[in-house]
């Protein structure tokens, strides 16, 4: 994602941001793989301005937000924050080729950038302006609020941290700071379990003000209430947002309050953005068919909402082991024989024919996109390849390169292809959809 020149300077900006999680196992608790939360994620957000991030659970959306918010650090790639636009495109410049491509010059000034701008390895007093001007509100308001501590605690709690204020001036600062949320000064001396839970989230928001911050990462702030206390809140947010010239980051689950919410909406799937721009273009012109899916499997979208709700086919791809080119063929129903079948997805179709699944007795993956399974015998195998090669669906076939079979085991090698770009389709608009992409002017799209 590059930044012009003649953009304004975004407030946050997010570059290749990658968070993997070890997974361990045996007595010895040895990494064995890594579970990729958030993989190549790249945004900015400006001044005033909400980025809506949307996607089911376990895409990484949360991991996303604790990163933005510098309580998670990054295992690659970096959020920066108030970079200037000329430093973002010089960043972007570099950061483009791989490092051992850099001079010793190059490496020492992009080494110069991240040390100034990279939110996790700000030091000092930089580091505090930025811990102060990113807050976060949690999901679970009651969890992130001290049980023990008093409303009128738990709000300056960050005044007296920063030595905004004490005495009568900081009751004075957080009674205004409460009047703003809907609440008075008959709550100051109350615990957090003699409030509602629209209640307790005012209070979180009140925290999060406290400071006066520039950025707030808003983590499903309404998913846990009922529908009149979310439409307050959300009302209240935007109020926040123009009086105070906040720049949000609204992550949700629900479609329907991102379109409400946002000015640009970030699509993720698996841990990646599957689609990304303005609100409107998203809902309006989607590019993406899992975008399309996320829409049509919400009644409050949909022209009719007495018709019937479609929902996805399949299961989510494991994190840890996602597929190789784009990470939606497997539940795609538009997927093209292009968009990276690996010998998983042929493995995985076999084990749902239960009559054949039973005759294998071994898988070797010597690649992603090629292996061997054996079988009890011949006839077996050569049975597996009858099926696979006529009955698999027309884009799984397709990427089939070569089924070859003989001692009673059937090799398969599957069309490889890399990682599929994030590309921009329109102007601020992008996705990763090759249909839109690649392949958008091809006659594959046709057919």
């Amino acid at each position: 994602m590059t930044l012009s020149v003649d953009s304004p300077q975004p407030v946050l900006s997010g570059r290749a941001l990658c968070k993997y999680f070890p997974v361990r196992q045996g007595a010895l608790q040895r990494v064995v793989g890594h579970v990729k939360a958030v993989d190549g994620v790249s945004f900015d957000v400006r001044t005033g301005e909400t980025l809506g991030v949307v996607g089911e659970s376990g895409c990484g959306k949360t991991t996303l937000g604790r990163c933005i918010a510098g309580l998670s650090g990054p295992t690659a790639g970096g959020i920066y924050y108030r970079m200037p636009v000329e430093e973002q495109a010089r960043l972007d410049a570099l950061t483009a080729r791989q490092r051992a491509e850099l001079s010793a010059t190059e490496e020492r000034e992009l080494t110069a950038l991240e040390m100034r701008y990279r939110v996790d390895l700000l030091r000092g007093e930089t580091r505090r302006e930025f811990r102060r001007n990113c807050q976060i509100v949690f999901q679970d308001a009651y969890a992130s609020l001290n049980p023990r501590h008093l409303v009128k605690d738990i709000v300056s709690r960050p005044l007296r941290v920063y030595h905004e204020a004490s005495g009568k001036a900081l009751r004075h600062k957080v009674l205004g700071i409460l009047d703003s949320v809907g609440l008075g000064q008959q709550h100051l001396n109350r615990y957090p379990h003699e409030f509602s839970g629209g209640q307790q989230q005012r209070i979180s928001i009140a925290r999060a003000l406290a400071l006066d911050p520039s950025v707030i990462v808003l983590d499903e702030p309404t998913s846990a209430l009922d529908v009149s206390v979310q439409a307050q809140i959300l009302n209240l947010l935007h109020e926040l947002q123009l009086e105070r010239n906040l720049s949000y980051v609204f992550i949700s689950h629900d479609l329907g309050v991102i379109q409400h919410v946002s000015d640009r909406t970030m699509v993720m799937y698996v841990g990646e953005v599957a689609e990304e721009g303005p609100t409107d273009q998203v809902f309006e012109s989607t590019r993406h068919p899992y975008t399309e899916a996320l829409i049509a499997a919400n009644p409050a979208l949909t022209n009719d909402s007495r018709s019937e709700i479609k929902g996805l086919k399949g299961t989510v791809p494991d994190p840890a082991d996602p597929p190789q080119g784009c990470r939606f063929h497997t539940r795609c129903p538009v997927a093209t024989e292009h968009c990276g079948w690996q010998l998983n997805d042929g493995v995985n179709w076999l084990t749902d024919r239960i009559e054949i699944w039973e005759t294998v007795e071994n898988v070797e993956r010597s690649t992603p996109f090629e292996g061997e399974l054996s079988f009890k015998d011949e006839m077996a195998a050569a049975r597996a390849k009858e099926v696979l090669t006529h009955q698999a669906p027309h884009a799984l076939r397709n990427a089939l390169v070569a089924a070859d079979c003989s001692d009673a085991k059937l090799r398969l090698r599957f069309r490889e292809r890399g990682r599929v770009r994030l590309e921009e389709v329109v102007e601020g608009h992008r996705t990763s959809c090759i249909l839109h992409t690649e392949l958008r002017d091809s006659a594959a799209v046709l057919e």
